[in-house]
């Protein structure tokens, strides 16, 4: 890979991603699918098509939870973005790989209960210009 397209590669992890925990989660995302590409015989960026992304996600799928293998999906996909965007790439191999489906038929928050739901409401002031508009938010 020539040092300008190492550079880039590198540079969206330090120009794109502001947060340490994604920034750390990325670049898993992005070892593991290279080091997955080197293994299949893929060992240049222009050599990797979607082919190669849809076999990574389905070897995923079989080792991960679906919103994992979705969230890894969405990673490389950023990552060979942010190379066509830098003309590293004439096209986006993960743009066309559909991840695996999830869908959650319960969330995580609790559903309050109608007394819940009156305290919670009477204890915003009805006073105050802030407290009337969360009233009339909330109710």
């Amino acid at each position: 890979m020539p040092e300008s397209s190492r550079l880039k590669f590198l540079e969206f992890f330090a120009a794109q991603i502001r947060n340490a925990n994604t920034r750390r989660s990325y670049t898993k995302a992005a070892v593991e699918f290279l080091r997955w590409c080197e293994q299949s015989g893929a060992r240049l960026l222009d050599a990797i098509t979607p082919i190669h992304v849809a076999g990574w996600v389905e070897e995923l799928t079989r080792s991960h939870a679906a919103p994992t293998a979705k969230q890894r999906l969405a990673a490389v996909r950023h990552q060979f973005d942010w190379l066509v965007i830098g003309h590293v790439m004439q096209s986006n191999p993960a743009h066309s790989v559909r991840g695996p489906k999830h869908s959650r038929k319960r969330g995580k928050t609790p559903v309050l209960a109608p007394e819940e739901a009156r305290q919670l409401l009477d204890s915003i002031p009805a006073d105050t210009l802030i407290g009337k508009r969360d009233r009339a938010l909330s109710g």
